[in-house]
């Protein structure tokens, strides 16, 4: 397989990147959401977590001070990734981060190939007939090594943007950080688009700066925006996801809608 092919073994596994440099976005209540709502329609759905700070580990009941084994191990030590993975109540399975995490970007910054280190992970699972039907990336906020592997073994990246003045400033660097992917590791990453976060809908004040950012950076927008509500919040104490906490609400009916859409897009 050539270096700069995106496509694992299992060509049927979507693995897409969610990234954002900046914090405060909802990225990881949208990984966490959107795979417990592809779960929902029957997908088959891991959720791997590459942020130190392990907040979808936690997010999703399990406490990473609690974990021998964590991602860190998979992508550094060589453990196998069946080994780490955990079921989780929300129906999506996880690849846990604990602090451990931090260590990695400097353990990898000196190893031949370190791109390529989430691709060849991914691989291998699908080799050992370990397959799912999506892959999600939670990257952590920094466009480091661990961000740059994650969008060397994805096909597509989705990028959270808080719908707010100069919340955008960072899609820039985001952007460059895709190009130079795509140039030496990855030449097929695609941007599938901004997903649109902690919107309210009461201001045009955010519709204005969604129509900016497609505009600057010619990016499609994935609908519907996610609406702000205190219930995102409070799904993280329970340790499951907002589909869980709130089957009804705004904001679970709204990532059901989006998954909807990321299934369309990936022709399943």
């Amino acid at each position: 397989m050539s270096v700069n092919s995106r496509r694992s073994p299992d060509a049927d596994t979507t693995v897409l990147a969610v990234a954002n440099q900046k914090g405060g976005v909802a990225k990881t209540t949208s990984v966490a959401s959107v795979g417990a709502a592809l779960a929902e329609q029957g997908q088959k759905v891991l959720l791997v977590d590459l942020d130190p700070q392990a907040c979808l580990t936690f997010s999703l009941g399990i406490d990473p001070e609690d974990l021998e084994l964590s991602v860190h191990h998979v992508l550094t030590k060589g453990t196998e990734a069946g080994e780490v993975i955990l079921e989780t109540d929300d129906g999506v399975d996880l690849m846990p981060a604990t602090i451990e995490l931090a260590r990695a970007e400097a353990d990898l910054l000196t190893r031949t190939g370190r791109e390529q280190v989430l691709r060849a992970v991914v691989d291998d699972m699908a080799a050992k007939g370990l397959r799912y039907d999506w892959i999600l990336l939670d990257c952590p906020p920094s466009l480091g090594v661990l961000t740059v592997a994650a969008l060397t073994a994805a096909e597509g990246v989705l990028i959270p943007l808080q719908c707010e003045t100069l919340s955008h400033r960072g899609v820039g660097q985001l952007l460059d950080t895709v190009h130079d992917v795509r140039r030496f590791t990855n030449r097929d990453l695609e941007v599938w688009g901004v997903l649109p976060t902690l919107y309210d809908g009461r201001t045009n004040h955010a519709r204005t700066v969604l129509e900016t950012i497609s505009e600057t950076y010619d990016l499609d927008v994935i609908e519907p925006p996610i609406p702000k509500t205190i219930k995102f919040a409070e799904a993280p104490a329970a340790g499951r996801s907002i589909l869980a906490t709130s089957r009804s609400s705004k904001g679970a009916q709204a990532y059901r809608e989006v998954a909807g859409n990321l299934l369309a897009r990936s022709g399943r």
